[in-house]
């Protein structure tokens, strides 16, 4: 079965952690009704929903993808590089023990889940402001005896790897070139996004179908003019928090 674990909207997620973004006032009632949806959306797509409560103390919180990394065999708690956002994991380490072994990075590894982009055995790892090389390194030696490769990618210019980039399936990739250094995916398959819409780059498939912001229509029509059966969805009042739509879900077949 396929599941999704999710995290309510912290009240206070307007504290938010921002790296490249200016702050912006949030609405949380639209915030959380676009949270919602989102819920709804991976219901409708066959995944089994289960939604943690929000952490009122926590602004980052509903990001639920930065603090564990889940694979087939294990589940890897991360150690995040934003110090105020640590205390996010205790909660969904319990909440992933039902269904994984868990492994946890220790200091002075950082590594956030919204850096690693999996292909099939490869994860490629962002090396950026939120990730750094003791992170990647401690993630290949956890990872190596389930057959894991980590491939490091230089990120710049964004928060995450997969804020510049996301794979498709099929040996595809969507990327905004600019923001990742494009050696270790050179193999791939590049879907360039629209160029006016440089933020595009994160996607999320869910049974076959591509989600995509609705801020991005031309990204979007690129993807339909492919053969893509896309879905998109307004997180208009996320991404002031500089999320995008992998952040706010862990997706695993249980």
């Amino acid at each position: 079965m396929l599941t999704a674990i999710t995290r309510s909207v912290s009240p206070a997620i307007g504290r938010c952690e921002l790296e490249y973004l200016e702050r912006r006032p949030i609405d949380l009632a639209r915030a959380e009704q676009q949270h919602r949806e989102y819920e709804r959306c991976l219901a409708e797509l066959g995944a089994q929903v289960i939604a943690l409560p929000a952490e009122p103390g926590l602004p980052d919180s509903v990001f639920v993808e930065d603090p564990a990394l889940v694979l087939d065999e294990v589940a890897v708690i991360t150690r995040m590089g934003a110090e105020s956002r640590r205390a996010e994991a205790p909660s969904l380490a319990e909440a992933l023990a039902r269904f994984r072994p868990l492994r946890h990075l220790t200091a002075p590894a950082t590594l956030e889940g919204g850096d690693v982009m999996r292909a099939g055995h490869t994860l490629f790892v962002g090396a950026s402001a939120r990730t750094n090389r003791a992170g990647i390194e401690q993630l290949s030696r956890e990872l190596a005896p389930f057959g894991y490769s980590v491939v490091p990618v230089e990120v710049r210019g964004c928060l995450h790897l997969k804020s510049a980039c996301t794979y498709l399936g099929n040996d595809t990739i969507l990327a905004h070139r600019p923001w990742i250094d494009m050696a270790p995916v050179q193999h791939f398959h590049i879907v360039d996004v629209a160029p006016e819409e440089p933020w595009a780059g994160n996607t999320l498939t869910v049974g076959g179908t591509v989600l995509i912001p609705s801020a991005f229509p031309a990204t979007a029509a690129k993807l339909e003019a492919l053969g893509y059966r896309v879905r998109t969805l307004d997180i208009s009042e996320l991404m002031k928090a500089e999320a995008a739509l992998t952040c706010s879900s862990l997706i695993f077949e249980e």
